[in-house]
């Protein structure tokens, strides 16, 4: 399948979450970003070390910049169950406004066309690193990584693209 690009719109799918009573939600994406600006980013792996300690801590320094530019929901995703990304989000005690979501068996990820191959990590398939700038399901900014580099889809990077 084609990797997600500008001008396409979000597919439909579900992913998993806690939500603020601590319960755990199924959600379709549509249902979250429809009629909204909606930041998508997602990570290879919870608690790896560049997601950790660059991408998502860019996300939360960076998040009310982003919604002060018209931003309304900022997610972070990954091919992880909605427990490990329940744990990770608790790690940034400073975080007000990422909300952490899991794609447990990658089907969503096979839809955005986003997968990576780490089976000779012993990681499986997982999501690449990207960024999608999402207005009413529509994509229109769409930053993805070749490999396991962090290179286009930083905060920053959807901050210039605002």
């Amino acid at each position: 399948m084609a990797p997600i690009t500008v001008g396409d719109v979000v597919p439909d799918g579900t992913i998993s979450f806690f939500d603020e009573d601590d319960q755990l939600q199924t959600a379709s994406v549509h249902s979250l970003a429809a009629g909204k600006k909606v930041i998508l980013f997602g990570v290879p792996g919870a608690f790896t070390p560049t997601c950790s300690m660059k991408h998502v801590p860019g996300f939360i320094e960076k998040a009310e910049e982003l919604k002060s530019k018209g931003v309304d929901d900022i997610i972070c995703f990954s091919v992880n169950d909605p427990f490990v990304m329940k744990a990770w989000g608790k790690t940034y005690p400073e975080n007000k406004h990422v909300k952490f979501v899991a794609d447990g068996s990658g089907e969503y990820t096979h839809l955005l066309g986003l997968e990576l191959d780490l089976k000779d990590k012993g990681l499986g398939v997982r999501s690449r690193r990207f960024a999608l700038l999402l207005d009413n399901l529509k994509v229109t900014v769409a930053n993805v990584e070749s490999g396991g580099e962090f290179t286009v889809s930083s905060a920053d990077d959807i901050l210039k693209a605002l």
